[in-house]
């Protein structure tokens, strides 16, 4: 389409209305009408949280990113709630009461003075251990030394869960009862000063962790008292801990019957007070057994006389007489009536089990229970449960009390149970990926998506992995956001092994990444370093080009903070590092020579000269020392094969019968070519010292004299560069079109050889003898090959071997 005229498109129409064709235009659909599968394209959300010193990005997308934080960033200091705040967070931190009729109120039997006790060691700044058998009633305890507890610490009493949760964990989620830092997760240091000033009365629940653990909790917070209930199979703490054990044990016979009697809401019959008495015997008098042998006689009376319980499910006046009582449970069924609760319940209700059996006892929020019971009505089905004593609270949210899922699998609740698992996973994972549900509330319901994963992962049924891979992909960022992070780790682990089974390598890498970022923020480097590796090295198998960025950000960031270079040598952004053009050699282990002139007065071996040179080029192999003087050993190789070669030729001049080679054709030009490079030479850039290609003698060497040595100039040491006063000048040959030089060979010490007589272009002629050709007749010994390698003539000696100084000026 033209951009300048647009036709139909002008007037707000396309090409979608049909009307070129004469066809209708298509009517829009209806806001609420179903997408009937075509869903919108939705945005990525991602939040931003200062981790530290870090600024966190999640992006669900390609991967979380991290960043030192930029001024203007870091966050305020926190700021402690106040009392009411304290008491809402409180009544939103509290189980949300279930559906339908209250049930009773049960009173705290034969628990008074131990309640009174934990008052006095918390008043006193004392931390008190509750051990107690699953169903002694610790969390009814706890309950009442809370509300006695109200106004003894400046911070008020904190209501904390221990259900599957470390040390580090009940560390942030103290920081986060007593401060509001939205957005905030301060680091390790600055978290154990936070919670350091902290006094409150820490109430906490089913704590699963002792030893090393519960000390480092309770060092920690050396300004809080601890109220603390495990069963006995939890690790004891340390020696050092000066913690006070309180052990829990259950009621007495006649306190069972009357918990039994306020369940029932009337009196027993004689039957039923020996039954409970033989039941007290057998459970060894836990409350949790009478409360659901309360809702067995509850039943019964329900079934003998429907019309005894209103619409709300209160008790009406006892029956009449005459109508025969149902038969009393065996005390099998009194001491595990699970099952037998369970068939008295509805259909939604045994449905609910089955989905919390499936999730290791976990039961979904009863919000949830619709879409998986596929009952409209299914989430009062919790309220049935909870009215039978079949679940316990457990932090926000209920799950099945205990004994309840040993019982319920040997009822056969259990089949089936891997095929919920997988419906579940799928529901909270649409569910999680909602643009519309918060990290607060995917939050709350961590513990069942991570009991699904569980379930999943490792699967050995065909596609159990890929469902995992989902729930955890869209779970993860949540749990990220909502700073619950040993849930984040626990979803991202458990992801990258389903990722690993399904061969999802695309998904795998990501879950790689997002452990790398969770180790470099909780400061585990090493970790860090080893996932983000990993990660970019599967992203860039796959081409990923935006994802192995991020990561090679990240493990940028890891290389800094442990002050290690960056492996593969490669730039945070992934361009290769540029090689150094420039390098200071290192001094040789003899140090470095002092400068030699430039016409010494003695003559000096090239053995015996070392000059130390900034290389232009970069950086070469072998030691420093030796790379600087590589052109110059060249350089002085060259000059002693021109003495060989020079004498070379007086010694066949004088045995030939008196035939001079004709000198003229000697001439002091680069003898190096293109087949030299072979032996070392570069063929095109003449050695340094060399003369150059025009004919000119090289700088700092002396000019040719009458009689065709070199004699040196008139200053001992001229400056380089500088025309020598006594040089002739040369002159080129219009004929030859070759630089005709002064006669006689010119036999100056430069480190560039010079071409034999047999490369000449044209033969010696045995004409007369020029004075160059008188002066080589003197009555001097001719040297051999090998002593004119070794051994330099008195002409060389006069002028000396000329050093490359002319471009080591700053070297020298």
């Amino acid at each position: 389409m033209d951009p300048n005229n647009r036709g139909p498109e002008e007037n707000g129409r396309d090409h979608d209305g049909f009307e070129e064709d004469g066809m209708p235009q298509r009517q829009s659909r209806e806001p609420l009408t179903p997408d009937f599968g075509l869903q919108k394209p939705q945005q990525a959300r991602t939040v931003q949280l200062i981790a530290g010193d870090l600024l966190l990005t999640v992006n669900p997308v390609d991967g979380s990113e991290v960043e030192p934080c930029p001024p203007g960033r870091q966050p305020e200091a926190p700021v402690r709630h106040t009392a009411t705040e304290r008491a809402d967070r409180e009544r939103a931190a509290a189980p949300s009461v279930p559906p339908g009729p209250p049930g009773p109120q049960l009173p705290l039997l034969e628990r008074q003075e131990l309640r009174e006790r934990l008052v006095r060691l918390l008043a006193r700044g004392r931390s008190v251990r509750v051990t107690g058998p699953a169903g002694s009633g610790r969390t009814a305890l706890l309950n009442a030394v809370a509300a006695d507890c109200a106004d003894l610490a400046p911070d008020g009493v904190v209501r904390l869960s221990g259900h599957k949760r470390t040390a580090t964990d009940l560390q942030y989620a103290l920081f986060e009862a007593v401060h509001r830092a939205p957005s905030h997760r301060p680091g390790r240091e600055e978290l154990l000063g936070l919670i350091r000033g902290i006094g409150a009365v820490v109430v906490l629940d089913d704590l699963e962790f002792g030893g090393t653990g519960l000390d480092e909790l309770l060092d920690a917070t050396p300004e809080c008292a601890f109220v603390l209930a495990t069963t006995p199979d939890v690790a004891a703490p340390g020696p050092d801990s000066h913690l006070e054990e309180l052990f829990l044990t259950g009621l007495g016979r006649s306190a069972s019957i009357d918990l039994l009697e306020k369940v029932v809401e009337r009196s027993l019959t004689e039957d039923e007070a020996n039954w409970a008495g033989d039941l007290w015997f057998e459970s060894e008098g836990l409350p949790l057994r009478f409360v659901q042998a309360g809702a067995l006689l509850r039943h019964q009376d329900l079934q003998r006389d429907p019309e005894a319980f209103d619409a709300y499910g209160s008790a009406a006046p006892p029956a009449p007489e005459d109508v025969p009582a149902p038969p009393l449970p065996s005390l099998g069924e009194g001491a595990a009536p699970a099952v037998l609760l369970a068939s008295r319940l509805s259909e939604a209700a045994r449905e609910t089990l089955r989905f919390a059996v499936a999730l290791g006892g976990e039961v979904p929020h009863q919000a949830h229970l619709p879409a998986l019971v596929g009952d409209t009505h299914a989430d009062a089905a919790l309220g049935e449960l909870a009215g039978c004593g079949l679940l316990s609270p457990a932090g926000p949210r209920y799950r099945l009390a205990a004994g309840v899922v040993a019982q319920l699998e040997a009822g056969g609740y259990g089949e089936g149970a891997a095929d919920r698992a997988r419906t579940a996973a799928q529901h909270y994972a649409w569910w999680a990926g909602h643009p519309s549900v918060t990290s607060e509330r995917v939050v709350a319901e961590a513990d069942a998506m991570l009991a699904a994963l569980a379930q999943l992962v490792p699967g050995d049924r065909a596609g159990q992995a890929s469902v995992a891979v989902l729930l955890a992909r869209s779970a993860s960022p949540a749990f990220a956001a909502g700073m619950q992070w040993g849930a984040w780790e626990k979803a991202l682990r458990m992801g990258q092994e389903g990722a690993r089974i399904a061969g999802e390598v695309a998904e795998e890498a990501y879950f790689h990444h997002e452990l790398g970022v969770l180790a470099l923020c909780t400061g585990h480097l090493e970790r860090a370093r080893a996932e983000l590796e990993a990660s970019i090295g599967m992203r860039g198998a796959l081409a990923d080009k935006s994802g192995a960025v991020a990561g090679r950000r990240a493990l940028a960031l890891v290389a800094d903070r442990s002050g290690g270079p960056l492996p593969g040598g490669r730039a945070p952004a992934g361009e290769e590092l540029a090689a150094a053009r420039y390098e200071e050699a290192a001094s040789p282990p003899a140090g470095i020579p002092a400068a030699l002139p430039l016409f010494p007065r003695q003559p000096v071996s090239a053995e015996t000269t070392a000059v130390v040179s900034r290389e232009d080029t970069p950086v070469r192999r072998g030691p420093a020392f030796l790379r600087g003087a590589r052109r110059n050993l060249v350089g002085a190789g060259a000059g002693a094969l021109l003495v060989a070669v020079l004498g070379t030729v007086v010694a066949l001049g004088t045995t030939s019968g008196g035939e001079e080679p004709d000198s003229r054709n000697v001439t002091t030009e680069q003898s190096a070519d293109e087949d030299d490079g072979e032996n070392g030479f570069p063929a095109e850039e003449p050695t340094d010292g060399a003369p150059a290609k025009s004919g000119k003698p090289a700088e700092g060497t002396g000019s040719p004299g009458p009689s065709g040595q070199a004699t040196p100039s008139a200053d001992a040491t001229p400056s380089a560069g500088e025309p020598d006063p006594g040089s002739t000048p040369t002159t080129d040959d219009p004929t030859s079109g070759e630089p005709s030089t002064p006669s006689g060979p010119t036999k100056s010490a430069t480190k560039s050889p010079t071409k034999s007589p047999t490369e000449s272009p044209s033969s010696p002629s045995p004409s007369s003898p020029t004075p160059s050709e008188t002066a080589s007749e003197s009555p001097t010994p001719t040297p051999t090959d090998t002593e004119t390698q070794t051994q330099p003539s008195n002409s060389d000696s006069a002028s000396g071997p000329t050093l490359d100084t002319t471009a080591d000026d700053g070297a020298a």
